[in-house]
């Protein structure tokens, strides 16, 4: 990718640039669009930001938000059209310059120095920003393994088979608690099951002990969601085949990937790596609808 024609140390090498906006934001930064804004030192600007990561001539590594969304959109398509684009912002565009970068990047500019963090930065300046750890399991890795299972929607979903029996999702449910479904056990994911409710393959610790399991409380708090609508892009909706939306949801320790035409799943903070597939049943095809209705879309 290109960046800025100048030698010196003050010159920005363009890696990559990503979207900050409410319906196009990096999971990594937050469960909505405030918050994601709140974690670079941002305002919620209603239009949002475009964030460029580069180096400077020193080979450090800066994130820079700009107020040219259209431009970094641009830019991004072209990419991903194999075409180069050189992404150049205008001074007057800049919104903030960050030492560090909040997500990882896999290429280095050439004919500087290895991406390190800024040195003998001023008083004032934040202190560098990192992406979170790989070897930890938090918000950010559950909601980057609800943003996985949504790019890999088939692979996923080729899990769930017919043999297997979901448990409904109700208040009334009680009963000792069975397994999760872990990405590495495609044997313990199951197909949709009846009743009047969404149905899970089985309620984690919690359930039948006075208290509602982890995948009831999310069904919960996505109907909640209906009655008083949450941050803005908490809910986002993305294409998918055939007419369908693919939808993301957060809430408090919890991430939701769906597709409006078949089955959702959930994970957990407290249940660091696992996967609840929630099947389909009666009641998550108007549930999923609902939230659809609320959702957020890419322009």
């Amino acid at each position: 990718m290109t960046g800025t024609d100048d030698t010196d140390d003050d010159s920005l090498y363009v890696l990559t640039a990503v979207l900050l906006t409410p319906a196009q934001f990096p999971s990594v930064l937050g469960d909505d669009f405030p918050s994601a804004c709140r974690t670079l030192g941002l305002g919620p600007r209603p239009d949002g930001y475009g964030v460029v990561l580069g180096q400077d001539g020193a080979g450090a590594r800066w994130t820079v938000v700009i107020d040219d969304v259209s431009l970094v959109a641009v830019a991004i398509a072209s990419w991903d059209c194999g075409m180069e684009y050189d992404l150049s912002p205008d001074d007057r565009s800049i919104v903030a310059s960050l030492p560090g970068w909040p997500l990882d990047v896999a290429v280095a500019a050439p004919g500087v120095p290895a991406p390190h963090d800024p040195e003998g930065l001023p008083a004032g300046v934040p202190e560098p920003l990192s992406p979170p750890p790989s070897d930890a399991w938090g918000p950010a890795q559950r909601r980057l393994g609800a943003d996985e299972i949504a790019l890999q929607w088939a692979q996923w979903r080729e899990q769930i088979g017919d043999d297997k029996n979901f448990v409904p999702v109700s208040p009334q449910e009680s009963g000792e608690p069975g397994p999760l479904a872990a990405p590495a056990a495609p044997e313990e994911t199951g197909e949709a099951g009846g009743g009047g409710e969404p149905a899970v393959l089985a309620e984690p610790a919690g359930a039948g002990q006075g208290r509602p399991g982890p995948a009831r409380r999310v069904i919960d708090e996505l109907r909640g969601y209906l009655d008083a609508p949450p941050p803005l892009g908490r809910i986002r909706s993305a294409f998918a085949p055939d007419g369908a939306r693919t939808l993301r949801a957060d809430g408090p320790g919890w991430s939701l990937v769906a597709r409006t035409d078949d089955m959702a799943f959930v994970l957990l903070d407290d249940q660091p790596g696992d996967v609840v597939p929630i099947g389909r049943g009666p009641s998550l095809p108007a549930l999923l609808e609902a939230l659809e209705k609320l959702a957020v879309r890419p322009a």
